[in-house]
């Protein structure tokens, strides 16, 4: 890949996606320059559908298409990342159904605002998510690569969860989309139309509660197969693991209201999560152990200790 396709997928990690950019800083070489390619090309890819900028449905399927074009190498790239996705999907034999199943994603976000069970949300993420993760597993290289994927798919999960209930006030104001399954906010008594108004009560912070234990199961999953990635990857990996994560802390610190306003990682407590965690990693290279220590999630122990009623914080790290 030449600098200047590096450097522009660079740029758009860098605007688009501060907290995932910090952690890949850590990555070597080799793996940092495609992971700026493979982020660009998912936001890309994103946008087209997230700001439409006034093209209508039927156009914004066909920019989609295109894009699945240039990055099959059957359409000429007109971006830069395009060019460079290509090269990176040759070379490191990115299989044509992770890209197929990412863009038919980015397809049904113009027209599924909403989910009725997990399952289906599970069902958009093995797009949106979970070929995220194998395509970035490809590029890492790891030697045990079978027992690694399974694992990157739940870490991509868990990680695109996280970004659900952190923005559900965004996805709803600037996109009319709650990702919030039916079942879980039936389940508590919470219809569409209030959290459509934006309207928190103890019911919706029960349904946040269930959905944040749900992706905190997917974390300790995905962490657990960080130890089958080559060894100078496995902190990057495990810090990216504890950013996200650390947005839980946030969500419980201000009783699961998401709807006032969104939580934010502020550059200190970003700092303050890869100090610990660099820390804990010099003295122990067990990912699951250092994990476990220092994120948000809670261990076994915590939830064994105390089981919260609706709006009641649970204890963090």
């Amino acid at each position: 890949m030449e600098q200047e396709h590096i450097d522009a997928g660079k740029a758009i990690q860098k605007r688009t996606g501060r907290t995932f950019y910090l952690a890949t800083r850590f990555l070597p070489e080799r793996v940092r320059n495609a992971t700026h390619v493979l982020y660009a090309f998912f936001r890309i890819a994103d946008e087209i559908v997230d700001d439409p900028a006034g093209r209508s449905p039927a156009e914004q399927r066909a920019e989609l298409e295109r894009l699945r074009a240039e990055a099959f190498g059957e359409a000429e790239p007109n971006d830069p990342v395009l060019d460079a996705f290509q090269e990176l999907r040759e070379r490191y034999g990115i299989a044509d159904a992770e890209v197929d199943a990412f863009v038919d994603a980015m397809a049904a976000d113009i027209d599924t605002h909403r989910y009725e069970t997990y399952d289906e949300l599970e069902s958009y993420m093995r797009g949106s998510a979970a070929a995220v993760g194998v395509m970035m597993t490809a590029i890492m290289e790891p030697a045990a690569k079978e027992a690694a994927l399974p694992h990157a798919v739940k870490l991509g999960e868990a990680f695109q969860m996280t970004n659900f209930l952190r923005d559900v006030r965004e996805d709803v104001v600037d996109r009319d989309r709650i990702y919030l399954p039916r079942e879980t906010l039936r389940a508590h008594g919470v219809p569409d139309d209030q959290i459509e108004r934006l309207e928190y009560s103890e019911s919706f912070a029960a349904a946040m509660a269930d959905e944040l234990g749900r992706t905190e199961d997917l974390y300790r999953e995905g962490v657990a197969g960080i130890r089958y990635l080559p060894e100078d990857c496995q902190l990057p990996v495990l810090l990216a693991a504890v950013l996200y994560a650390e947005h839980h802390s946030l969500i419980r610190d201000r009783d699961y209201d998401v709807l006032s306003s969104e939580p934010s990682l502020s550059t200190t407590r970003k700092l303050r999560c890869l100090v610990k965690t660099r820390w804990r990693w010099h003295w122990n290279r067990d990912p699951e152990a250092v994990f476990r220590r220092v994120s948000a999630v809670p261990t076994a122990d915590d939830l064994d200790r105390h089981s919260p009623s609706p709006g009641e914080r649970v204890p963090t790290r």
